[in-house]
């Protein structure tokens, strides 16, 4: 049990697997999730590189059953009510809003505008941080397969006179979309 296994050795099993994957395919990553009463998740993602997919779907499909153990695909959805810290911005989906940008070269991509407090259009850590935040409400293979376009906005003092929708609505939102893309 990785829980009975003291810090030095459980960071040594993870550069062990961390090792593993890059031989396997460089740009993987692997996290292991926290201990649950049915056992362990260990969640292999190609950080939304859509051409690394088919590696990771490939690994999760050959994985071994092994108790207590979960191999799962991608990074998956966390829900609603998120607070999110990429490095020194925290983002916090009860506090943002999204409005659907429209693509008619790609009617099956999903553009938004993002309206979030404090926004920084020139800072690349706030941009990326706001397209973590969108990953951990919709997870990886959504946002990397159907969102085209991403902006940011500043809040304004109403935003639903301005036709914005709370961001903790973006998962319904997107399936949605995709429902009505595919038919």
């Amino acid at each position: 049990m990785l829980s009975e296994l003291t810090d030095d050795e459980r960071a040594s099993l993870l550069r062990q697997l961390d090792d593993k994957l890059k031989a396997y395919c460089p740009g993987l990553t692997a996290e292991v999730g926290e201990s649950t009463p049915s056992g362990r998740k260990l969640v292999f993602s190609a950080e939304g590189d859509t051409d690394l997919f088919r590696f990771v779907i490939d690994l999760v499909d050959s994985a071994p059953d092994v108790d207590w153990w979960e191999f799962v695909a991608f990074k998956q959805p966390l829900g609603k009510g998120l607070k999110v810290r990429f490095d020194k911005f925290l983002f916090d989906t009860r506090h943002m809003f999204f409005q659907q940008l429209e693509c008619e070269e790609e009617p099956d991509m999903l553009g938004l505008r993002v309206a979030v407090p404090g926004n920084d259009p020139e800072d690349d850590d706030f941009q990326v941080g706001v397209y973590v935040t969108i990953e951990a409400l919709i997870g990886e293979f959504v946002c990397a397969t159907r969102l085209g376009y991403l902006e940011t906005a500043d809040l304004p003092k109403e935003p639903f006179k301005e036709g914005y929708k709370p961001l903790d609505d973006l998962p319904d939102f997107v399936e949605w979309f995709i429902q009505k893309s595919d038919a």
